[in-house]
């Protein structure tokens, strides 16, 4: 089956075709202003090496989202429907989100009696009557009367035990307002009302944009010759279908860093091992373990908000090759600011007047791009120094990245990992595999599919290896479901987490499954 991935960086567009494991074309080009006019660039390039035609999928993976989070544009306003009175009054949502971030997507608060608590008990009965007399204003305030262009996300304390009251609530509010797009918070399945809610409420601000998004995004992959089911990569490296990935846009917002790190993994054929991505403006660096990325068990800030869901434990500083070299009192600093995708237009190689990271790496031979006769007058000291700079930040990434003491493997990819010297401290063996500068798009395009499940098991009910074996099956099921080829599927994941405040003896138990899209899959959309 031949697949076509897609990663879209802050200064590059990746695009290959790959078949039964062989990369067979590939495309880099410098990312537009206009993001999908780069896509379609690279993406003919591709078709047209390949001869255009039917393809088994195509995977993208992109920062738009991401970006319009940390760039405060284009995210819709968003009603926050918290359900939990008479309790959770003293910290209503948006309670810690940075006020220009708050004044771009809070539209309003509505804290209404329901929600349970940490043994399933309810906090009070879940109030219809107020759920309908909101749905009844935001129906006034709406631009149409079927709730067009709103946004709203519910939550309510401790709904991974009992989610019943957030599906009424949105089961009512989705019956007075059909076209409203409403996020509930237990889909994001991590305990922490307030970290899931702020979830939902990103989830709901982008849920717009990632509709525009995708209608382009299915417009320039048709432009460009090529056909066949798209699917976006999702925050662990998995595929999700365009209707899902519509619906729940903030489970692709980390896809770059996790599609270079399975990039790296099937390139080298390592399944554990560090990953150090380097692009033209942030260096990722993150963790593969068995296979897949290390996903983060803790509370992670997106756009300054603090979130815990699915996400890649992966460390971004501000280092690429468009990092700019500044000398000022004798000090050599690299980044964090970068010249970014203007670097063919800014950096001295291509003739402008910025020295850049890949100045640097060129002057001391290390990459051979540009020309060279454009910084052959720079000072060799500035360079030494300049190039310690870059590898100390590096290096001290690395350290904090890192689970244990000592040296462990490395790899090395991404468009800036040319940048890199033959050794790192603190890594070895450091490897620089062939096509390491398309790592991204080559992760996306052997992206596999997933299932999982987050459940709380009574051990009074059934026997621990009764549990586990019911949260492997369940998560096999998921995994088939979305489009897994059922002979292939594997359980990546396994945790189990005892709940003494709980009755009933209770375990949550969270397991992971993935496989490879079957071919009928293929031809169908994923689930997610």
């Amino acid at each position: 089956m031949r697949r076509v991935g897609i990663d879209v960086g802050g200064t590059h567009t990746d695009a290959v075709l790959m078949q039964e494991g062989k990369l067979l074309a590939w495309s880099k080009v410098v990312t537009t202003p206009e993001v999908l006019e780069g896509i379609r660039t690279a993406l003919r390039q591709v078709a047209r090496q390949a001869g255009g035609g039917q393809v088994g999928l195509i995977a993208i993976g992109t920062t738009q989202l991401i970006n319009a989070l940390v760039e405060r544009r284009r995210l819709a306003k968003v009603a926050a429907v918290r359900l939990g009175l008479p309790s959770t009054r003293s910290l209503p949502p948006f309670v810690d989100w940075p006020e220009d971030l708050l004044e771009c997507v809070r539209l309003r608060v509505d804290m209404v009696e329901g929600g349970h608590e940490f043994d399933g008990r309810e906090i009070s009965p879940l109030d219809e009557a107020a759920l309908r007399r909101l749905g009844g204003e935001l129906r006034d305030e709406a631009s149409s009367p079927d709730g067009e262009g709103l946004a709203l996300a519910i939550s309510a304390p401790f709904c991974l035990v009992d989610p019943s009251h957030e599906e009424r609530a949105a089961s009512i509010l989705q019956r007075l307002l059909p076209r409203a797009s409403i996020t509930p918070s237990h889909i994001f399945g991590r305990m922490g009302l307030l970290e899931r809610e702020n979830a939902a409420l990103l989830n709901a601000a982008l849920t717009p944009l990632a509709r525009s998004l995708l209608t382009g995004l299915e417009r320039a992959v048709a432009e460009a010759g090529l056909h066949g089911p798209l699917f976006l990569t999702q925050n662990d490296a998995t595929l999700m279908d365009l209707e899902r990935a519509s619906r729940f846009p903030v489970l692709t917002l980390s896809s770059g860093p996790t599609n270079s790190m399975r990039g790296a993994a099937w390139l080298t054929g390592l399944k554990d091992a560090l990953v150090i991505d380097i692009g033209g403006t942030t260096t990722d660096v993150g963790l593969l373990q068995g296979g897949i990325p290390r996903e983060s068990g803790t509370v992670i800030r997106l756009g300054g908000v603090r979130t815990h869901f699915r996400l890649p434990e992966v460390l971004s500083i501000g280092l690429g090759g468009g990092s700019v070299v500044t000398e000022e009192g004798g000090r050599v600093d690299v980044g964090p600011r970068s010249v970014g995708h203007r670097l063919e237009r800014e950096a001295l190689l291509f003739g402008g007047r910025t020295l850049t990271a890949s100045d640097v790496a060129v002057a001391l031979g290390r990459a051979a791009f540009g020309e060279l006769a454009r910084v052959a007058h720079l000072d060799a000291e500035l360079l030494r120094r300049a190039d310690a700079t870059f590898h100390a930040r590096l290096e001290d990434a690395i350290d904090r990245v890192k689970l244990a003491r000592g040296d462990v493997p490395a790899v090395v990819v991404g468009g800036g990992s040319v940048l890199v010297g033959e050794s790192l401290r603190g890594v070895h063996p450091l490897l620089r595999p062939e096509h390491a500068q398309i790592a991204n798009a080559i992760g996306a395009a052997m992206a596999q599919v997933g299932g999982e499940v987050d459940q709380i098991f009574e051990l009074s009910r059934l026997s621990r290896d009764e549990a586990l074996h019911q949260a492997r099956s369940t998560a096999i099921a998921h995994a088939v479901a979305a489009g897994a080829a059922p002979e292939g599927v594997e359980v990546v994941e396994l945790e189990e987490l005892p709940l003494a405040y709980l009755r009933g003896n209770a375990m949550r138990i969270r397991a992971k499954a993935v496989g490879e899209l079957s071919r009928t899959g293929g031809e169908a959309h994923v689930a997610g």
